[in-house]
């Protein structure tokens, strides 16, 4: 396992992080099974560990507190807030008051009294950064979170965060979460060079394009990975978006055999091979999965097949832009851009 520096923290993590968003109802997934999988990857050297308080409605928080107790210490936990909670109003966003309630519930779910990254996990257009970056300051003084980042926030809100920080001489995010694939590699024109500017952690979700890239979606075979019984207009190939997808995996899928690799390590080795990627957050349901994506630890891709990745799929481009999760509010509701 390859270690590297979060951002410009000093904190040393692996190359590899664990995402526990299927742990819980969304993945089926048993506490047994969410401590096999947490036992497996910390033997085989990840040292970061990511949820979120929605995931599977805290469940993910529980599993994930119960498989660390007892060496919480040898761990970087990282958690997230915002998403809503509940039917309620109020139990969503990042308002000081919903982040401190939705705080003190995470640390009681993961049974401890401090979380070490604690991310905004979309970017709330109602709350000024003043607003929630003063929040956060107070609970890292107050010792329950030792730093904070961003999640899925576009460029320039990046930016406007790091603005308001040093303007209202508050504490800052030092990291940023985006999505990241062969597939969707838009953060390369826009987010991971604000990144790299700001020197802020990268730890980047969906690396294998929500199971595009797993080696099981091929054309004439029919698609049933587990995403795809929840989201199946990602995986219908009648839609263009999707077929210029599975186009592009039948190539990538020729560059992994001619390398000697399979497409998760030909995914993982792609994006941990950026310069501004600290993390690749791997979300494995099962010990099988767990395992065939531990594989690609320590996969370093040649410049020549980054440079055949780069004619299939160019440079900055994302195959399925309306997938994104950080396209700004006018654009998704009408009336925020009519008078």
């Amino acid at each position: 396992m390859q270690y590297r520096t979060l951002g410009r923290t000093g904190v040393q993590v692996s190359a590899l992080a664990l995402g526990a968003m299927n742990f819980g109802k969304i993945g089926r997934t048993t506490q047994d099974e969410a401590t096999t999988i947490v036992d497996a990857a910390l033997e085989a050297g990840i040292n970061l560990i990511d949820t979120a308080d929605m995931y599977s409605g805290g469940q993910s928080e529980e599993m994930v507190g119960k498989a660390l107790a007892g060496r919480r210490d040898d761990i970087v936990l990282a958690t997230k807030a915002t998403m809503p909670m509940s039917d309620e109003r109020n139990h969503r966003g990042s308002s000081r008051r919903w982040l401190i309630t939705a705080l003190e519930d995470s640390l009681r779910r993961l049974g401890i009294d401090c979380v070490d990254l604690y991310q905004i996990h979309r970017w709330d257009p109602s709350t000024s950064d003043e607003e929630t970056l003063s929040a956060l300051t107070d609970l890292q003084r107050a010792g329950k979170i030792r730093y904070f980042g961003s999640s899925t926030f576009p460029a320039y809100r990046i930016v406007q965060a790091q603005w308001a920080a040093r303007e209202h001489h508050l504490s800052r995010y030092v990291t940023e979460q985006p999505s990241y694939s062969i597939l969707q590699r838009g953060i390369e024109a826009h987010v991971l060079p604000v990144t790299q500017e700001y020197g802020l952690g990268v730890l980047v979700w969906s690396p294998l394009a929500s199971g595009w890239l797993s080696g099981a979606i091929r054309e004439g075979r029919a698609v049933t990975t587990s995403r795809s019984t929840f989201m199946p207009q990602r995986f219908d190939t009648t839609i263009p978006s999707n077929q210029a997808r599975l186009e592009a995996v039948e190539q990538l899928a020729k560059v992994a055999d001619e390398a000697g690799l399979t497409m998760i390590q030909l995914a993982l080795g792609f994006v941990t091979a950026h310069p501004a990627v600290t993390s690749a957050l791997i979300g494995p349901r099962t010990l099988d999965h767990l395992h065939s994506q531990l594989a690609a630890a320590d996969t370093a891709l040649s410049a020549d097949v980054l440079d055949a990745v780069d004619a299939i799929v160019a440079p900055g481009i994302d195959l399925a832009a309306h997938e994104k999760y950080d396209t700004p509010p006018a654009l998704l509701d009408p009336s925020l851009r009519r008078r």
